[in-house]
């Protein structure tokens, strides 16, 4: 089904929340959860894989596995029975997102992600081509990285959570499937964006290291605030045990 940008938004974004979310209701927490493959070689990759297959997780594969793999990773993964969850971020002019996007939805992607910054057209012009291609879009709002601090030293004023709801307004008017965002600022999504998508980074078990994370919760407590996926990466990949790790999250 093809929508043109200007109806995403209404009929497109319609069409995908009514599947995606009954597929939802009857997943179990581990199916809500993403394991975000940050590693630095192939070999682990496949190596982490293996291990949590048949879990019914998904798989996350970001900047840095993508600069050594390339697309080829995705049907590898796809074929062991992953979902996968494509987190490049794509900021750049409409026209070359648009054609990025042309390449990636092809590649069997499940859900990829641009960055709201990007603004309204970019967003509308790549939610038309992943929605051809049934792929779930899903815009970036503020990286769980960042503190009010840093949004000042780039010139934002506004609060973290009044800029994540710009910002997923913005994405939610372009046509976008949901938003990732921090679980703090989840419950108030959810309140005004009742059936988006809320994928939320930041989640550490409780008594683990926060890392980089500057807001950061835990599993439970992401999804009772209304998250729909959580994406996990280091508590999981680091683990002795990493199919344990992801067993023993909720």
């Amino acid at each position: 089904m093809t929508c043109p940008a200007d109806k995403i938004g209404y009929i497109c974004y319609l069409r995908k929340m009514v599947i995606t979310m009954n597929l939802q209701e009857r997943l179990s927490p581990i199916s809500q959860v993403i394991v975000a493959l940050d590693v630095d070689n192939i070999a682990r990759a496949h190596e982490l894989a293996r291990l949590l297959q048949g879990t019914g997780c998904w798989l996350k594969i970001g900047m840095e596995l993508y600069a050594l793999s390339g697309i080829s990773l995705i049907d590898e993964f796809k074929s062991l029975g992953f979902h996968i969850f494509l987190d490049l971020k794509l900021h750049d002019i409409p026209t070359t997102v648009e054609r990025t996007l042309r390449v990636l939805a092809a590649s069997g992607a499940d859900m990829i992600t641009v960055h709201c910054l990007g603004g309204y057209d970019m967003m509308a012009r790549a939610a038309d081509v992943c929605h051809q291609a049934d792929t779930l879009l899903m815009g970036v709002t503020v990286l769980t990285s960042m503190d009010e601090k840093h949004l000042a030293d780039i010139g934002v004023t506004q609060d973290i959570d009044n800029q994540v709801v710009h910002l997923a307004q913005l994405a939610h008017r372009a046509g976008l499937d949901g938003v990732v965002a921090s679980a703090h600022e989840v419950p108030n999504l959810r309140k005004q964006l009742t059936e988006f998508l809320l994928v939320t980074p930041g989640i550490r078990p409780a008594g683990s290291e926060t890392n980089d994370q500057a807001r950061v919760l835990t599993p439970q407590a992401a999804l009772d605030a209304g998250s729909s996926y959580l994406v996990v990466g280091r508590p999981i990949t680091q683990s002795p045990d990493p199919r344990q790790a992801l067993l023993s999250l909720f």
